[in-house]
């Protein structure tokens, strides 16, 4: 399935990185966030990408015109003249179409725009390029099939370690409760849908507002939870998902750990 990612956002819980660096190149380890989200899906078979750029898109077409796969790959260093032999590779086989969606439209809006480029597929994928998580993916995708639903998306616990507090008669502190613990779910940002969505995204309408309210009042769009790992947004979860992949032992490199497919 095609894989639409939408990476033309401000990013502004990200913002330490400073104003040059879109969201999606923000580093985890040796690559930007986009790359590990790209890596994930190639690792089930979906290589097949549409980028909706928008704020700093040539920063994101630049660091793939240039992309160096010997960062992230083994290789062989051989000759007078230092030719480079790949042992591995990662985006060899990888289609990227990039795709200038505007620097304010909203994410509804930047999916309408490269509708023509999903063809008369089916199915396909999208995400918000800013989230990694160790989702079974075949397994998500096969029970949204079989739901015969419209679109899916995976529910996931909030990831900030903020308290959600209840107040009573104004100010009495009633409650006050790691959100961790109340059973609150968000959206993890991780879409599969069929083409029928574009029937409910009006003009200038965000995806995740009156069409999805359209497809919840016909039953037509299903959550998928998942409470393992799920993680990205802020500046201290980008430290520490870059501590994890020096330790070697980061959740959502799944390509990594044999068997795992």
């Amino acid at each position: 399935m095609k894989v639409v990612l939408f990476c033309g956002g401000l990013g502004t819980r990200l913002r330490e990185f400073g104003d040059n660096l879109p969201k999606p190149l923000v580093p985890i380890g040796y690559r930007p966030v986009i790359w590990h989200v790209m890596k994930y899906y190639a690792h089930f078979g979906h290589k097949d990408f549409i980028l909706c750029l928008g704020y700093k898109a040539d920063k994101i077409k630049d660091y793939f015109l240039n992309y160096d796969e010997c960062v992230s790959n083994d290789f062989v260093l051989s000759g007078g003249e230092k030719k480079v032999s790949l042992i591995t590779s990662d985006t060899q086989d990888w289609n990227i179409t990039f795709v200038d969606t505007g620097v304010s439209t909203c994410i509804g809006q930047r999916l309408k725009k490269v509708r023509h480029l999903l063809g008369n597929d089916e199915y396909f994928l999208a995400n918000y390029s800013d989230g990694l998580t160790d989702l079974p993916l075949p397994e998500m995708v096969e029970k949204f099939k079989r739901s015969g639903k419209v679109g899916a998306f995976v529910c996931a616990p909030p990831s900030q370690t903020f308290h959600v507090v209840e107040l009573k008669n104004g100010s009495r502190v009633s409650r006050i409760d790691p959100v961790s613990r109340v059973g609150l779910l968000v959206n993890a940002g991780f879409f599969a849908f069929r083409r029928e969505i574009f029937d409910y995204i009006r003009d200038g309408e965000d995806l995740v507002g009156p069409p999805f309210d359209r497809l919840i009042q016909k039953n037509l769009i299903m959550g998928y939870k998942y409470n393992r790992f799920w993680c990205m947004d802020t500046f201290k979860e980008q430290q520490e998902l870059s501590d994890l992949c020096v330790s070697g032992d980061a959740p959502w490199e799944i390509w990594k750990k044999k068997g795992n497919r």
